[in-house]
């Protein structure tokens, strides 16, 4: 009889259970992920900052993941680390995965708590990922025992770009495909319920008003399309909010722009939408998009990170390079007038997705890398020295971080 793998302690870091935004994130991922893997292990999630209540916190508790939090305050807090040094005394994980900036406020302690496997998810490009301070943190960890991971190929690459070490363990983001199939029934019930006709094209952006967004290009894109059944729907907050007020009023779009803030019903959004668009100055590999494609919602957007990893361009929407609005607005234009072709690469986009980007996918590749590594099976060829066994307390100590 074979026996089942045993369960292994992890423990996840992350800045905040609050995610920046309703869809997609690294949270998101991180909470998809944690949830999964409670499944067969004991799964902690460690929040640098304080209890949020959010709806990801009660998805975690449902699942049976542990939740502690640090009350971090706003800029450098040193005593973060001693409560993460705490943190890691008391669980003594085997495995512990970083995500986003945290590094330079774990890493004191998994170094003096010779913790045996650490693994930092690499969740944008790496120049962008994190500030300078990071950059110097995180160079200083992949040289030792941290094992980046790259969530897709672009990504690799601009490890290798920043950190000058090679990057081969990427594994790209995946998502709940259960969550985005939506009933033909659920579009019209959105667009009734939001005084949406049945006739009207409805395209949606679902991201953070930021730069790497690039929100106010999207609506210099969208203010070409001046078919009025054709209307945008822009899900998110963010440091452009006020920019982008003042760009809706200047182009004259207050009827067919409508800002919907933060939702608790993405998926819903989506199902009532007929395209996802986007403008993303750089990118690492979006869940929004996945999110969209699973909704059966062809793309429009840049051809920046893992994007065309996604989305094949002619196939599952239309891909133009970054920072040109013109170009954006023709391929907007486009699949506005050809219905047919733009369900053909919704349809396209949702198959794709039932077959690349099922969240079990992403929960194996994590659990056979968790594993290995704790096996000590990484060569010294490969982008993170061998890392040593868990048989004893004293093999851990050999193979942890140094």
């Amino acid at each position: 009889m074979t026996q089942a793998p045993k369960a292994l302690r992890i423990l996840h870091v992350l800045p905040s259970l609050l995610p920046n935004n309703c869809i997609g994130g690294a949270e998101g991922m991180a909470g998809d992920l944690m949830a999964a893997l409670s499944e067969t292990h004991e799964v902690t999630a460690l929040s640098l900052y304080g209890l949020t209540d959010s709806s990801l916190e009660g998805r975690l508790r449902r699942a049976g993941v542990s939740l502690r939090h640090l009350g971090k305050r706003k800029g450098f807090d040193p005593g973060v680390l001693f409560g993460v040094d705490r943190v890691v005394r008391d669980l003594r994980p085997q495995v512990v995965h970083t995500h986003l900036y945290v590094l330079r406020y774990a890493l004191p302690a998994l170094v003096r708590r010779a913790v045996p496997v650490v693994i930092h998810t690499v969740h944008n490009q790496a120049e962008y990922e994190v500030d300078f301070l990071g950059r110097m943190v995180q160079r200083f960890a992949f040289r030792r025992r941290v094992i980046p991971v790259a969530i897709s190929n672009q990504i690799a690459r601009s490890v290798e770009r920043v950190y000058g070490i090679q990057c081969k363990e990427v594994i790209p983001n995946c998502i709940p495909l259960e969550r985005f199939a939506g009933e033909p029934a659920d579009r019209m019930r959105w667009r009734e319920k939001h005084g949406f006709s049945r006739d009207a094209v409805l395209l949606i952006f679902a991201g953070r008003l930021e730069p790497q967004k690039d929100p106010l290009t999207l609506l210099q894109a969208f203010a070409a399309v001046t078919d009025p059944q054709v209307h945008l729907l822009m899900v998110g907050d963010g440091a452009l909010q006020q920019s982008v007020t003042e760009l809706v009023r200047t182009l004259k779009l207050e009827s067919r722009v409508h800002r919907l803030g933060k939702r608790d019903d993405m998926a819903q959004c989506l199902a009532a939408s007929d395209m996802f668009v986007m403008a993303s100055r750089w990118e690492g590999n979006p869940l929004t998009v996945m999110e969209a494609m699973a909704s059966g919602l062809p793309v429009v957007g840049t051809a920046v990170g893992g994007v065309p990893e996604l989305v094949e361009s002619g196939q599952h929407g239309i891909l133009v390079p970054p920072g040109e609005p013109a170009a954006l607005a023709r391929a907007m234009e486009f699949l506005c007038r050809n219905p047919e072709t733009r369900r053909s690469m919704g349809a396209a986009a949702r198959e794709r997705a039932s077959r690349q980007f099922s969240l079990q996918q992403m929960v194996r590749a994590y659990d056979a890398l968790y594993r290995t590594a704790l096996a000590g099976s990484f060569s010294r060829e490969r982008s993170a020295p061998v890392l040593g066994g868990p048989t004893s307390e004293s093999s851990q100590q050999e193979g942890a971080l140094q």
